[in-house]
């Protein structure tokens, strides 16, 4: 009988539990003749020199202030094309994948395994538009997360809410109003792998907090109204009691964590901010008054005009019968106005998208319909340092900086001459994330991760 002799074991520790799938160690850049954009002092500088060592910023210079601190770093001239930080949505879905002919079927008809099948494909997709990290509001769990981490699948980094949380009969309740099942075993579209969970009474709220946090969660998100695809749900009616809206902010608190709040209108957003949320998606019908306070108490604000322009375009205007239909419409006309009053009230807007689907491939279009209100500097912010801020990252991400994380991408044009550049995939170059090449359009910055093993 042939003895198969025993795989060796490598320095250092036992083959068990080792994840073939793990990327090489990293390479050293020295990115040179770059036009350096920086979010913060809000301007391009030519001749900058950025070393990559280890997955992160090691030095950034200028010119004769150059520093070589590179050893057998891989020198990338990118002579003179723009460099940024990596892109951040702060408002996703990556659970709700494309695939199906309605927004429910995502859910309550898609197998659980088939749809984290589509999942790998969509987060790959946003990290090739140049996005590196996202919030994802409602359906991701801790192994995506881990996963991405950990480059099984190539994706944005994420933090995650987990499930959002509803009421009964919220906006996260998507059972048919014929359903009389127990709601504690439903969530959107039917089921626990969806993108929300029900709870009722400050207890049962506080409870889901802390399962959410246990099972990996990075902040909470609550439906705190109405909502555009809730058939029985008006975009006014406030949900959830003040004393379970506090249990939840404060068991949050209580992780050092914060609580998002989905919310339209002014009784619906004062609702939220009165029992201690510090963040509002959406925000559509926001006057100024509120925006004030919203900038005195640091409470930030996330709109996401371009899934409402998404649901009004064929054939994704189906998903919606003729009620939610004209809330999409009502929410739209009024979200250019809301950006605008919140921006010159000082509220900190941070960049999102709240895409469902197919509608996906329009993440970048956010950029082009807030210029029709904002500066170029003021949308760039909103998708670097204020996400990055919102995160509570921003010494680690939304900059190119000393000792930041590595992510960073490379454009043809100047943003902040012309932030549609960044809707116009013609445009993006280049695409690092972590001190890994995702995307590349230049022969002489190939792609390092996705090759074949073999």
């Amino acid at each position: 009988m042939t003895q198969i002799p025993a795989q060796a074991t490598p320095p250092g520790g036992s083959i068990v539990g080792d994840k073939p799938w793990a990327l090489p160690p990293h390479q050293s850049y020295k990115i040179i003749n770059a036009k350096l954009i920086d979010p913060v002092e809000g301007k391009v500088t030519e001749g900058g020199q950025i070393t990559i060592v280890n997955g992160q910023f090691d030095s950034v210079s200028f010119g004769a202030e150059s520093r070589d601190t590179t050893g057998n770093a891989t020198i990338i001239d990118v002579q003179g094309k723009y460099v940024c930080p990596g892109l951040i949505d702060g408002h996703v879905h990556v659970t709700a994948t494309p695939g199906e002919s309605d927004l429910k079927n995502t859910y309550k008809n898609t197998p659980a395994s088939m749809n984290n099948f589509r999942t790998t494909f969509l987060v790959k997709e946003m990290l090739q538009r140049g996005f590196t990290t996202a919030r994802d509001c409602g359906g991701a769990d801790s192994s995506l997360k881990d996963a991405i981490r950990e480059w099984l699948i190539p994706g944005p980094r994420l933090l995650i809410a987990g499930h959002a949380l509803s009421q009964t009969g919220g906006h996260g309740d998507q059972r048919p109003f014929f359903n009389d099942e127990d709601p504690t075993l439903k969530c959107c579209a039917g089921h626990r792998s969806g993108i929300g969970r029900i709870c009722d009474g400050p207890t049962e709220c506080s409870v889901a907090v802390r399962d959410e946090i246990r099972k990996g969660a990075d902040f909470i998100k609550i439906m705190g109204g109405g909502g555009v695809a809730s058939r029985l749900n008006n975009l006014g009616h406030p949900q959830f009691l003040s004393e379970e809206i506090q249990a939840m902010t404060r068991t949050a608190a209580s992780f050092d964590t914060y609580v998002t709040a989905h919310a339209y209108t002014i009784r619906a957003m004062r609702h939220m901010i009165d029992n201690g949320v510090l963040g509002i998606e959406h925000g559509n019908f926001i006057d100024r008054e509120l925006a004030l306070e919203m900038a005195k108490k640091g409470i930030f604000l996330t709109p996401t005009l371009v899934t409402y322009d998404a649901l009004r375009t064929p054939p994704y205007d189906q998903f919606l019968n003729e009620s939610c239909a004209k809330k999409n419409l009502e929410v739209l006309g009024s979200g250019l106005e809301a950006i605008k009053i919140a921006s010159e009230a000082g509220v900190t807007l941070s960049y999102g998208s709240d895409l469902l689907a197919g509608m996906h491939k329009f993440q970048r279009r956010e950029f082009t319909l807030r210029s029709e209100v904002q500066s170029a500097l003021e949308i760039f912010r909103s998708a670097t340092i204020n996400c990055a801020k919102m995160l509570r990252m921003e010494d680690q991400i939304g900059q190119i900086k000393e000792g930041f994380l590595a992510d960073l991408i490379v454009l043809e044009r100047n943003p902040l001459e012309d932030i549609t550049v960044l809707d116009d995939k013609s445009n993006l170059l280049a695409v690092v994330k972590d001190g890994y090449v995702a995307f590349s359009k230049l022969d002489r910055l190939p792609v390092t991760i996705g090759k074949d093993p073999w």
